[in-house]
């Protein structure tokens, strides 16, 4: 049966094991249905949860235009990556422990997610074009309007997909009357210092013992 072992611990502890075999049993899948697979070519953003080896969880954004994650078949996703800051945590957690969530949600259209649960890895930009398993039209999609090139990608080995419900899900209106910069460099389009952190005390830089090193959010 799906799920992990503390899953049904607390099932067993909190008396959910109908329900939950019922959700299994109903509503997750090993694979990417064709339902999915529309869903994904629609939207435009992605939450990604990675783990390093010990464990610690980061949680990062990934956006583009519609299709950029790509189904490439019903057990494959990929997603590509960019320049950003250069830290790469969600990257170098993949390095180190390959388990990945996504979370698709539709804020703007239907208000329902999409849980992909998997095993990613990376794969350079020429590699995955040499494979041939883009779909037509996805590198022009993700170059237009002055978008960049993807350094790589991360494939996604699909372990199990399954729904995440409407009931929280907020009802938002897209703005048009605001470009989008797939991409840039620009420190203004990218925040700058929004949170007025650079010149904040932070210990791996103020002398603290060796070893207090930081997460950073990929930008």
């Amino acid at each position: 049966m799906p799920g992990s072992f503390g899953e049904h611990l607390l099932q067993d502890r909190f008396g959910t094991k109908p329900r939950a075999r019922g959700f299994y049993n109903h509503q997750m899948l090993d694979h990417v249905n064709d339902q999915m697979r529309e869903y994904i070519s629609r939207m435009e953003m992605v939450f990604v949860a990675t783990a390093d080896g010990g464990g610690e969880a980061d949680c990062s954004f990934r956006a583009g235009p519609p299709g950029f994650v790509c189904v490439l078949d019903e057990r494959t996703l990929a997603y590509p990556e960019y320049r950003g800051n250069g830290v790469m945590a969600s990257l170098g957690n993949i390095v180190e422990n390959r388990h990945i969530g996504l979370l698709f949600i539709d804020f703007c259209g239907d208000a329902i997610g999409l849980h992909v649960n998997g095993r990613a890895a990376i794969l350079e930009n020429e590699d995955l074009l040499a494979q041939g398993a883009l779909p037509v039209g996805v590198l022009d999609a993700l170059l237009q309007d002055g978008g960049r090139k993807p350094e790589r990608w991360v494939r996604v080995d699909v372990v199990e997909a399954y729904i995440h419900c409407s009931k929280h899900i907020p009802q938002m209106i897209k703005r048009s009357d605001v470009p989008q910069a797939w991409g840039t460099d620009d420190a203004v389009r990218k925040g700058g210092d929004y949170f007025k952190a650079k010149h904040s005390s932070r210990p791996w830089v103020d002398g603290a013992p060796v070893g207090a090193s930081p997460t950073a959010v990929e930008g």
